[in-house]
């Protein structure tokens, strides 16, 4: 049995309760040391639940704050409350309600958007970290945590490609193809299907090559090469085949169709959570 002279703070809600709990622990650190529990009940998405909450509340000395977003939830939380003589606090309703207002709409009344938002913000934080560290073939042996690993020859848009998916959540890595340099080994240890080889026209490789060797004063042979490049991209789609990685030609495509092709050929398209841990 609680302490009689303890408060017991019921923080509710119908997703994990994370929110109303910091809420709850934001106003009561301005009460020192008093004597308060808390007791978490998330996922209550039922009328029993709420029965079974205002109920053990009705024990003691308790207030029940909740953040419950279904409309319906909050008047069987009231009612409930009432009818057993409990201190209920709705610290969401009153919000969404004067949002709404001003809005002209309805809310969504759906659980757990905000921690779905700020996972998916995390998330898409890594992501692009990962991709940093990894561009260029860049710390090899994490490739093995990539969801996604570009290969082929340079300037064939594997790294704005790569900060692309980057942005929206995937894991993504790139490597380069070059003539007379080994692929990192561990390169073998990532799924073949999520192996993409990117390869170009030869005219159209070329003139980019052209220009960025202008700009960043890059020697022009074999670089720029027509016969050099050639060979690269013969090279590239011959370890394509050899691997059984997935190719795509990115001739005249944005990165945005690259990237949309790319993840309509990812396997099983299941939820992302983050490799890292």
């Amino acid at each position: 049995m609680p302490d009689p002279e303890t408060l017991t703070v019921f923080v509710v809600s119908d997703a994990t309760g994370e929110t109303a709990e910091r809420l709850s622990r934001a106003a009561l650190i301005q009460f020192g040391d008093a004597p308060v529990r808390l007791v978490r009940h998330g996922k209550v998405r039922t009328l029993e639940q709420i029965r079974a909450v205002v109920q053990e509340a009705s024990g003691g000395d308790s207030i029940i704050l909740h953040t419950l977003v279904s409309d319906e939830l909050r008047r069987q939380m009231l009612a409930e409350s009432r009818l057993h003589g409990v201190d209920a606090l709705d610290a969401i309703g009153a919000v969404l309600e004067r949002i709404a207002t001003h809005l002209h709409l309805t809310p969504r009344e759906k659980p757990g958007l905000f921690k779905q938002l700020t996972e998916a913000k995390t998330r898409e934080i890594e992501a692009v970290a990962f991709a940093f560290r990894h561009d260029d073939g860049q710390n090899a042996d994490g490739l093995d945590r990539a969801e996604v690993v570009l290969v082929g020859a340079s300037r064939t848009k594997k790294t704005p490609t790569m900060l692309y998916l980057a942005y929206r959540g995937w894991f993504a890595a790139n490597v380069p193809i070059v003539l007379g340099v080994d692929l990192p080994k561990v390169l073998h240890a990532v799924r073949r299907q999520r192996i993409f080889c990117l390869t170009m026209n030869a005219g159209q490789l070329r003139e980019l090559r052209c220009v960025r060797a202008g700009g960043e004063r890059i020697p022009s042979e074999p670089y720029t090469s027509l016969e050099y490049i050639r060979k690269e991209l013969l090279h590239s789609r011959q370890l394509c085949l050899e691997h059984g990685w997935q190719h795509i030609d990115v001739t005249s495509k944005s990165v945005e169709e690259v990237s949309r092709e790319i993840i309509a050929l990812l396997p099983g398209q299941e939820p992302r959570r983050s490799p890292l841990g």
